[in-house]
């Protein structure tokens, strides 16, 4: 409520606040005392101005007469001036609006108001969520007038409200505190307090297929599997199962499923590994939007983060990628996806992307390693996504093979796994396993031995040996193999370094 002083002669005029408000309708949220002490601030501490001037943004005071000795503050500071009420005086004089702010004395008034500096910043937090709900409030008295025009159109009312909702997230988004403060936290915070050391949400922390907080895509051609494997992730993070690939999930809240590419072959799908005793956790934490989403994610960036909060989801699936963007090949459409990516990763939500490859290479020969670029789609889709993974096969083929094109840590596979079709379940091929490799070897494998097994034959290039080598002293670093040092070339030849399963492994297993 207005103090007394507003019933002051030397007071601007209440009429200054008549064009904020339109007569008979509804009150105007405002806080003037606010307004008083932030501007009183301002003329004590010309520092303050650097403080508050983030979070009040544009057009924040209510009172016009407010505004006007706002903007002679900014003015003053901008050149390194006083902000004193006697030079902000002489200012106001020189632009011939002194005494439309109330003069001199009440300059003073709001110097003199006995606030102090130290919760200024909190003040202009009020005045921005009062400006905030007046914004908020004109919108919806023009929806309600034109709710109640002659012959009026339902959904042209419609598109402008949601044109008028786009553009005042936007507006939060890319002015005052919003865009400047809203996401931004300390270093140390950043880097402890953030969650980069999380568990994975799927996999070790040692061979991670999916990371919180980075998109997991999985890319392949129709019939491969994609979405088998991506259901059993999901019944693994609503709880119906504890492990896929022989790899933990972590458990989900609840679960966005976005079943835009032929819903009722998701559902077949998904029936598949269903039982009655699932219904309850089924109905209370798996939701499915069935068919195109409103608009496609690259025109509304925030339709993602949205979807999830209003159906209070941790995770969503996307199936598939090509429904959620206008077109897959330009490279700003992939950008602005992106960007509806990072908003609700930022919002805690969890991503799962299934995407196909590029038809020239669904014909690839069997066990051929792909590579990033044989993804569907502008570059930007996959440079985005935190961890890829690509299925290779023939269509309706229970054995393919996965592999790791891009990996939060370490790297798994290639993995031949086989998908059971009945029960929609799949197993990983225990004949690629490195440890039961190693174990089967009494001689022992070098690298290079490990590569040529895990492609399927054939001269390993440098990376699969490099890769195999990995794997190797991921088994010496877990006690489950040892290591026998090479000896360097010569006149008689070198020696490469072999591995042996170690007597624990054996045992384990014996």
């Amino acid at each position: 409520m207005p103090s007394m002083t507003d019933a002051q002669p030397n007071t601007p005029s209440r009429s200054a606040d008549v064009h904020a408000q339109a007569p008979d309708g509804p009150s105007q949220p405002f806080n003037v005392e606010a307004e008083r002490a932030v501007l009183g601030a301002c003329m004590h501490d010309s520092d303050v101005i650097d403080a508050v001037r983030p979070i009040l943004g544009d057009d924040a005071f209510y009172r016009p007469a407010h505004e006007t000795i706002w903007r002679a503050l900014l003015a003053q500071h901008r050149e390194g001036k006083p902000t004193d009420p006697i030079v902000l005086t002489e200012l106001l004089q020189e632009q011939g609006d002194l005494q439309r702010v109330g003069g001199p004395v009440y300059l003073h008034q709001l110097a003199d108001a006995l606030y102090g500096t130290g919760n200024t910043e909190h003040h202009a937090e009020i005045i921005r969520k009062k400006a905030d709900l007046r914004r908020l409030l004109a919108s919806a008295v023009r929806t309600v007038q034109r709710a109640q025009e002659p012959g009026v159109d339902p959904d042209e009312i419609r598109s402008e409200i949601e044109a008028a909702v786009r553009a005042e997230r936007e507006h939060a988004l890319t002015s005052g505190q919003g865009r400047l403060s809203r996401f931004a936290i300390d270093g140390w915070a950043f880097v402890k307090e953030t969650g980069a050391n999380a568990e994975p949400l799927w996999g070790t922390r040692d061979k991670t297929v999916w990371a919180p907080g980075e998109s997991l895509m999985i890319v392949g051609a129709p019939g491969v599997g994609k979405t088998t494997l991506a259901h059993q992730v999901v019944f693994a993070r609503l709880g119906l199962q504890e492990t896929v690939l022989e790899m933990p999930v972590a458990p989900s809240r609840r679960v966005l499923y976005l079943a835009m590419d032929r819903p009722k072959q998701i559902a077949k799908a998904m029936d598949r590994r269903v039982f009655p005793t699932d219904e309850k956790i089924l109905r209370d934490r798996l939701i499915v939007w069935q068919g195109p989403l409103p608009v496609t994610l690259d025109k509304e960036p925030d339709l993602l983060a949205d979807l999830a909060a209003a159906h209070r989801a941790d995770t969503i699936v996307i199936d598939s990628l090509k429904d959620a963007v206008s077109t897959m090949v330009d490279d700003s459409l992939a950008v602005a996806f992106h960007n509806a990516r990072m908003r609700a990763l930022r919002n805690g939500v969890e991503i799962m992307e299934l995407h196909h490859q590029r038809k020239a290479t669904a014909d690839a020969p069997r066990g051929q390693r792909p590579s990033l670029d044989q993804v569907y789609g502008s570059t930007w889709i996959t440079a985005g996504a935190g961890s890829v993974l690509f299925i290779t096969g023939r269509a309706g083929d229970p054995a393919v093979t996965l592999h790791h094109l891009k990996t939060p840590t370490g790297e798994i596979g290639p993995l031949d796994v086989t998908h059971d079709h009945v029960r929609g379940t799949t197993t990983v091929d225990p004949s690629k396993d490195p440890a039961v490799l190693l174990r089967n070897a009494p001689n022992g494998l070098t690298a290079r031995d490990l590569a040529a097994v895990l492609i399927g034959g054939g001269d390993p290039d440098r990376a699969d040996v490099e890769k195999a080598r990995r794997h190797l002293a991921r088994l010496v670093d877990s006690g489950l193999a040892t290591k026998a040092d090479g000896i360097a070339g010569g006149a008689g030849g070198g020696q490469q370094t072999r591995y042996y399963a170690s007597a624990r492994h054996l045992t384990a297993v014996g």
